[in-house]
């Protein structure tokens, strides 16, 4: 039961990504009204638009005309993950984050970080794939990203059929195994960069308490972006990087409860207390 409690996190995130993708398959499949379309545009209940924010933006460097429905659902998208977190959508509901985890877990056990690394990718390179998305966009008339974006295709795989989605999904693999440590998502993905900017100032955030810590460093070395975490065991507050994805992984290794969700401000109320 320990156990099961320690992974609570990892199980609820897991639930979620597989509910959604067999929502969306079953809204193809069987008509269910729940949630229709994809990733990038659905509607759920038949009545509330939801719209990727970033594949809206695309559409529009393209010159698409679109309905208000679009952009209110970007809205309300853009409105829910800049409250709960931005890169939660990164942790709870990419499909692709369950290869990316994959890879990473077995990095650890087969050691693999360890390595001297060959291939070496800034974490900045997903916001210079964002904006060159923008720029392919306006020049081609087509939403660019759209088109070779591995979270589309294994979505649209999922509900239509996979065709290549393995070959995709298995180039991922292989390129964070091997290659960069949480490559993918935590280097090159645009919509990394996308919802980052969106919850920077989120009101869920992992919050660290210093006296608890005992500097064993679980926390870092599961952490797919490892430098939001640069107050371990030096100050109690929040984790107020934009780039965390509020994965919970952290709280999970974590056996000195030094790491834990919070409220923004009442974090930030208590971390000045401690501090005092």
């Amino acid at each position: 039961m320990n156990k099961l409690f320690k992974m609570r996190y990892l199980i609820l995130r897991r639930i979620t990504q597989i509910g959604l993708l067999f929502l969306y398959f079953a809204g193809n499949a069987y008509g269910w009204k729940i949630l229709q379309g994809t990733l990038s545009a659905s509607m759920l209940f038949d009545t509330i638009p939801l719209a990727d924010p970033f594949a809206v933006l695309q559409m529009l460097s393209a010159g698409a005309m679109m309905g208000v429905n679009v952009f209110i659902g970007a809205a309300i998208i853009v409105l829910f993950y800049g409250i709960v977190g931005g890169r939660a959508f990164c942790s709870w509901v990419c499909p692709v984050n369950m290869i990316t985890d994959l890879a990473n877990w077995l990095r650890r056990k087969l050691l693999l970080d360890k390595v001297e690394r060959k291939v070496w990718v800034s974490r900045n390179a997903r916001y210079w794939v964002l904006g060159l998305s923008l720029v392919v966009s306006a020049v081609t008339g087509l939403a660019a990203f759209e088109l070779v974006s591995p979270i589309t295709i294994f979505n649209r795989g999922v509900i239509f059929g996979m065709g290549m989605t393995g070959g995709v999904l298995l180039a991922i693999f292989l390129f964070d195994l091997f290659g960069v440590k949480n490559g993918w998502c935590g280097h090159i993905c645009p919509l990394g960069g996308v919802y980052s900017l969106i919850g920077k100032y989120s009101l869920i955030r992992v919050r660290h308490n210093e006296p608890n810590c005992t500097l064993c460093m679980k926390c870092k070395e599961v952490c797919p972006e490892s430098q939001v975490l640069y107050m371990i065991g030096k100050k109690s507050q929040i984790v107020d990087m934009g780039e965390c994805v509020n994965c919970a992984r952290c709280i999970e290794v974590c056996d000195d409860d030094a790491l834990g969700f919070s409220i923004r401000d009442f974090a930030l109320s208590k971390a000045k207390g401690d501090n005092r």
